[in-house]
C-alpha cells in the first residue's frame, strides 16, 4: 500500500500529503513524540496511534504487520529512528512521514489543536 514516497538511506519517506491520502486507504500514523509533545497539535484523521519514541522498545511487537503504518513527529528526525527500529524487528510496511506535523499544519491538512 505505500506505493508513494521516496528513497533516503533505505528509509521510505512520504510527504504530509501522501501520508494523508494514504490514510484515507486505511494506513495508521503512528505519532512518536512524546506526551507532552502532543498535547497542542494532534493528526486528525481516523486511525492514529500514540506511541512516544521512548516507549517503542516495549510496547512495539502491538502494532500490526500487515497494515501500513506511517511514523510521524515534529519534523520526521525521531521517526526516522522509528522506522530503522521496526526495519531491524521485522516491519517491512513502515514510513517516515518527512516534515512531521509541522509540515502537516503547513500544508493544511486537518488537525485537532490546543486539545
Amino acid at each position: 500500500m505505500l506505493n508513494a514516497g521516496f528513497l533516503a538511506h533505505g528509509v521510505l519517506n512520504l510527504t504530509p500529503k501522501e501520508s494523508f491520502e494514504l490514510c484515507a486507504k486505511g494506513a495508521i500514523i503512528v505519532d512518536v513524540r512524546e506526551t507532552y509533545m502532543n498535547v497542542f497539535k494532534m493528526f486528525r484523521v481516523e486511525k492514529v496511534r500514540y506511541l512516544p519514541r521512548s516507549d517503542l522498545d516495549k510496547v512495539y511487537q502491538e502494532l500490526p504487520k500487515d497494515m501500513p503504518l506511517i511514523f510521524a513527529d515534529a519534523v520526521g528526525l525521531k521517526s526516522r529512528e522509528g522506522i530503522l527500529f521496526m526495519n531491524a524487528h521485522g516491519y517491512e510496511n513502515v514510513a517516515n512521514m518527512a516534515g512531521g506535523i509541522v509540515d502537516w499544519e503547513r500544508d493544511g491538512l486537518p488537525l485537532t489543536t490546543d486539545i
